[in-house]
């Protein structure tokens, strides 16, 4: 029986067993796809992402990814058939030797709220305000109006294509600019290299504040022009890993969001299925358009090299057991070099850079840094 994993992302409930047979795995929600229809992007026309917007979606899938995992219960997800407002009076769901109570003289059909009915409401509200942060307004913290925004600091604009590099640093920023999670922060890898003095240096609070939420990306590239195989291994592992939470990635020319594996084949997210924007300013707005009850997989051969791999920790133990577990998946990597490395020490660049390091990665390994040339290659994903 082939081993499979698989994390809650975002909005929608995925069946996995059905679609897979052999794969044990959690639900999985998606989060936003392309969209129409919303207000003109700033300093241009345009009201859709489609044919550009695909990596800033998928970054989005990851980010939300991490904002469950830091906001709800662990294993928390929102299905289909639950409503907001279900209790135990909804008929249609008793069983057929319900028998509803009634008050005495009034003889009317008392509405009695279910325990688990009182205990998903609040998880419910903080879902849908989750979502609302990833509108197609604005106004929206991590909407598409706003990474388009963020995105100026690095070159790129409405319309251009976005690589996961760019766009690991782009969320970073838009993290940082929120006010709604003043205790979770988002740091980016240098050079394909964690530095724990600089992570620590975002989390590390005076008392009696704790330790600050992580959530860490790595960009990297796995090959040339094509995925090195060697690598495959390595990736299988990591995303067995309970801190990590997907990776940014895709095919050449179409970015994906990678959620797990089965044998040989990636499971992805696919965000370029086009629909209408949703208007997540009014009450109860519909989260159907964002579900996805259908896993996809892909041959491990057809990645593409450049992706961002993301992890996340909830406080300084989390941190330090994802440092050991991570560690010791790179550690039993094949290859001469691991895909990326823990160092001790801050830095060469503070994290405040606005453009990340995507033509030279420096790869360390017992003491030694080699240099890999990767300017004749493109850290992109080009929509044709």
């Amino acid at each position: 029986m082939e081993q499979c994993q698989i994390w809650l992302v975002f909005e929608a409930e995925i069946q996995i067993q059905q679609e897979l047979p052999g794969c044990h795995a959690r639900k999985v929600l998606q989060a936003q796809r392309s969209r129409r229809g919303f207000p003109p992007l700033a300093g241009c026309t345009l009201t859709n992402d489609s044919g550009w917007g695909c990596v800033l979606r998928t970054g989005q899938m990851m980010l939300a990814q991490g904002l469950l995992l830091h906001l709800l219960p662990p294993g928390w997800t929102w299905s289909v058939s639950h409503h907001v407002f279900k209790d135990d009076m909804d008929l249609e769901s008793q069983p057929a030797d319900f028998r509803p109570s009634f008050n005495e003289g009034t003889k009317k059909i008392s509405r009695t709220l279910s325990l688990g009915s009182r205990l998903d409401r609040p998880m419910e509200a903080t879902h849908r305000r989750v979502v609302s942060w990833f509108a197609d307004r604005p106004t929206a913290p991590f909407g598409i109006h706003q990474l388009v925004e963020l995105g100026k600091s690095s070159g790129k604009k409405a319309g251009d294509w976005y690589g996961p590099s760019i766009v690991a640093h782009i969320i970073r920023k838009a993290v940082a600019a929120s006010v709604d999670l003043p205790d979770l922060v988002v740091y980016v890898a240098q050079d394909c290299t964690i530095y724990l003095e600089d992570v620590k240096k975002l989390c590390q609070r005076p008392p009696p504040h704790s330790w600050k939420s992580v959530i860490i990306l790595v960009p990297v590239r796995l090959g040339g022009q094509d995925l090195n195989p060697s690598y495959i291994s390595c990736v299988k592992k990591l995303l067995m890993l309970k801190c990590c939470i997907g990776i940014i990635g895709g095919k050449p020319k179409h970015s994906l969001f990678f959620v797990g594996f089965q044998g040989d084949h990636l499971l992805y997210m696919d965000p370029h299925y086009c629909q209408p924007t949703v208007d997540t300013t009014k009450e109860n707005f519909p989260l159907e358009s964002f579900h996805c009850k259908h896993p996809r997989k892909m041959s491990f051969s057809r990645m593409d090299p450049s992706c961002t791999i993301g992890f996340y920790a909830k406080n300084q133990n989390d941190f330090e057991s994802l440092c050991v577990d991570v560690n010791e998946v790179l550690s039993m990597s094949a290859q001469t070099y691991p895909m990326f490395i823990f160092a001790e020490g801050p830095g060469r660049e503070e994290q405040g850079s606005d453009t990340p390091t995507n033509s030279i990665a420096y790869i360390q390994r017992k003491k030694e840094r080699k240099r890999v040339d990767t300017s004749g290659s493109m850290d992109e994903f080009v929509l044709l």
